[in-house]
């Protein structure tokens, strides 16, 4: 360092004589090493304001950690979720109960009817693709050439056996090329029969889809208050579970979709990631 000032002295008396002179890279280093210990000093000797600043920043690892931690115990309860929903429409069959009060907490749990179809009120909500093992078809099937896997699901007045009741009844998936009865004769079963389903409740008009026309008969999803309004019915709803000796031509049951989004495990790793890297610059940053 000693050197390196000879040298700056030795400068200023060529610098009278407007001589260029270029220092050595070791002088320059130590000059730089020196700025930086000047500025540690000066930033350490700053007012409080600087220091209030410097505990503020902390506010984001903080965040980031606290909302990491509260999407860990969402991820546990839409686990939980899940699994209450898998036991109730795995659960054995229930008769429909003669209270109608006790339908509200029987959401998904599967229900016995006995009685009879009305066919001549039948309403159609489409577009729907098949489902199978409770899970849509995939995107290639959509390309086939009959369009076996897109149709509508056909929903049914069914008069209860056993009161002056009727409900409505999901019957299940039918192609678009039989949306008309006439083309699936055998599938419109007459007289009283049995049908267990699972338990539904209304649908809201889902976000950016248009409002249903029923009078044009165009329905997008299951506004019960609607339907029942239009077929005479009571407001209630049970998806008919699949039924393998269904006759040729009558409606696929089992087209109940019984899915929760879980995407919490990328928000924990999002908000815990950004609280260990913000913690590290702050470190960097204040502390090194």
């Amino acid at each position: 360092m000693f050197r390196c000032m000879q040298k700056v002295n030795v400068l200023s008396g060529l610098k009278a004589r407007n001589d260029l002179v270029i220092l050595p890279a070791s002088c320059l280093y130590l000059n730089h090493q020196s700025n930086q210990q000047h500025n540690r000093k000066n930033y350490k000797s700053r007012p409080n304001d600087s220091q209030f600043g410097k505990w503020f920043m902390l506010i984001i690892p903080i965040s980031g950690f606290g909302l990491g931690t509260w999407q860990v115990y969402r991820k546990k309860w839409k686990l939980g979720l899940i699994k209450q929903l898998e036991e109730r429409t795995s659960s054995f069959p229930r008769p429909f109960p003669q209270d109608i009060g006790e339908l509200k907490d029987l959401e998904y749990y599967p229900l016995y009817v006995t009685g009879t179809f009305d066919h001549s009120k039948e309403i159609y909500i489409e577009p729907r693709s098949l489902v199978t093992k409770g899970a849509g078809i995939d995107a290639g099937s959509l390309m086939s050439s009959q369009n076996k896997n897109i149709g509508m699901q056909v929903i049914t007045p069914f008069r209860l056996a056993d009161s002056d009741m009727t409900i409505l009844v999901n019957r299940g998936f039918v192609p678009l090329a039989n949306k008309n009865p006439v083309t699936r004769p055998q599938g419109q079963v007459e007289g009283v029969v049995q049908v267990t389903g699972l338990l539904r409740r209304n649908e809201n008009r889902p976000p950016l889809s248009p409002s249903n026309m029923p009078k044009q008969g165009r329905w997008l999803y299951k506004d019960l208050n609607e339907m029942s309004k239009l077929t005479g019915t009571s407001p209630i709803l049970i998806d008919a579970v699949f039924d393998p000796g269904a006759p040729p031509g009558a409606p696929i049951g089992g087209q109940t979709r019984v899915t929760l989004r879980d995407e919490h495990l990328s928000y924990i790793v999002t908000w815990y990631g950004l609280s260990i890297a913000t913690s590290i610059m702050w470190y960097y940053r204040f502390m090194k």
